[in-house]
């Protein structure tokens, strides 16, 4: 009789010879029909149709109890039927500070099968794994590089989840990304391909406008099926804000150099019109032909120049100083673009840096003494812009960063946790005549500019 099976991230026909008719996303490999198992979701009915026997699915049916009081809120019952009524598939975008964890796990219950969680970090991989292992009182597996425990409902990260998903991709009925915009890299992207889940749910705050990579989300998880804006919660389920652009000027000599570097990194990309011919990648060409052209190089070195210069000028040093006595009660949180900032920031405040070479033990140790108020500022590069949980932190402050939006509402995220009637304020210190300036403008969203936007 034919039969389906998985193997190794595809799905194989046996018993089925060349000349048969079978969809076309079938290909004659080896000797066999093959293809990408996520394809399985819309082959069962035609298995069924053809008589092939299905020896795909491996995963468990699991008997789950949710110890957790809290009911789901409207918008998050919401988010759950709209991604049930399109077939269990799709994505959920809600803000920083919604409850998207929440929310998958009700869907959790809901599918009662066997789950693997996707977590872009081994950081969030262990903040998954505890609120899994409370919510629903039971073993939970976890598979990483330290570890590789396998359970019905098993946490992994994107680095490990190919791995996991060759061996034993067809255990799990339902997959779920976290931070789900990272999916489309093409390292991470096969993951979703390779498994035959037909369940499968994206949860982001910052969900791409347009691919970054090799597959689009739609393709690889479904469409986005539920959505809601930051200010669609705020005073509700998340902190009322604010948020204030304080403008600060370069000195005399910090000018000067400034406009002799920007000459430099300025005129070469211009000459090259590297921005027509590359569009947004203009930015990887000049970082390419560094690497072999003379005049690229002493551009991209003046580029690093300009970001120092204005990571860590003094009028933004000593509007941190004045911020940092002005909030001295409150929980703060330092962003800037690079780790040499963070360093010095850190050494000049005595106040804990984060960035990614900080160990994992470490980097747990000083979230949980922020967290119990032992800190009262902690300064990181971009460790901090997705996924980490830091509710007591009311106060952002950003120095610096990419124009990315996605970075921008990722920060505003991690103060925005409701506490209380507590409001939460985002600081952006921006330096007047510079690249700073046209970072921020395209950084800001759309959606978030209406808030009290102050300039300093």
């Amino acid at each position: 009789m034919a039969t389906l099976s998985f193997q190794g991230g595809t799905l194989v026909l046996y018993e089925v010879d060349q000349s048969a008719r079978v969809p076309e996303v079938f290909q004659w490999i080896k000797g066999r029909w093959r293809c990408e198992a996520y394809h399985y979701a819309h082959l069962r009915l035609w298995l069924k149709q053809a008589h092939v026997r299905d020896q795909v699915p491996r995963w468990q049916t699991l008997a789950l109890t949710i110890h957790d009081p809290r009911q789901p809120h409207t918008y998050q019952r919401e988010a759950l039927t709209a991604w049930k009524r399109a077939d269990q598939r799709g994505s959920i975008v809600l803000p920083t500070g919604a409850g998207k964890t929440f929310v998958a796990i009700q869907a959790i219950a809901q599918v009662a099968r066997s789950t693997l969680i996707i977590a872009p970090t081994i950081d969030l991989l262990h903040q998954w794994y505890s609120r899994l292992s409370h919510a629903f009182d039971t073993a939970i597996g976890v598979y990483y590089g330290g570890e590789k425990l396998i359970h019905p409902i098993t946490v992994t990260t994107y680095h490990s989840a190919g791995d996991l998903i060759a061996d034993m991709g067809d255990q799990f009925r339902l997959i779920i990304y976290d931070e789900v915009h990272h999916l489309p890299a093409p390292q991470w992207g096969e993951t979703a391909l390779m498994s035959p889940a037909p369940s499968r749910l994206g949860l982001t705050a910052t969900y791409p406008e347009a691919s970054d990579g090799r597959w689009p989300i739609e393709q690889l998880i479904g469409p986005i099926v539920y959505s809601q804006r930051i200010e669609d919660l705020v005073g509700k389920q998340l902190a009322n804000y604010r948020t204030e652009r304080l403008r600060v000027n370069l000195t005399h000599d910090e000018r000067a150099v400034y406009e002799r570097d920007y000459a430099v990194y300025a005129d070469f990309f211009r000459s090259r019109q590297l921005q027509k011919t590359h569009g947004r990648d203009w930015l990887k060409e000049l970082m390419r032909l560094s690497s072999f052209e003379r005049d690229a190089r002493r551009a991209w070195l003046a580029r690093q120049r300009l970001q120092r210069l204005l990571s860590s000028c003094a009028a933004k040093l000593d509007l941190l100083d004045q911020l940092l006595r002005e909030y001295i009660d409150e929980q703060v949180l330092i962003f800037t673009e690079l780790n040499e900032t963070a360093y010095l920031i850190s050494e000049r405040y005595l106040i804990p840096a984060l960035t990614h070479h900080t160990k994992a033990a470490e980097r747990k140790t000083i979230l949980a003494r922020f967290q119990e108020r032992q800190y009262r500022a902690i300064v990181t590069s971009r460790v901090l812009n997705e996924g980490v949980d830091v509710p007591e932190a009311k106060i952002a402050i950003v120095l610096g960063g990419t124009s990315a939006a996605r970075e921008y509402i990722q920060r505003l995220g991690r103060v925005l946790r409701k506490v209380g009637n507590r409001h939460a304020v985002l600081f952006e210190v921006i330096v007047r005549d510079t690249l700073d300036e046209g970072k921020a403008q395209r950084r800001r969203p759309r959606s978030t500019s209406g808030k009290s936007d102050v300039n300093g």
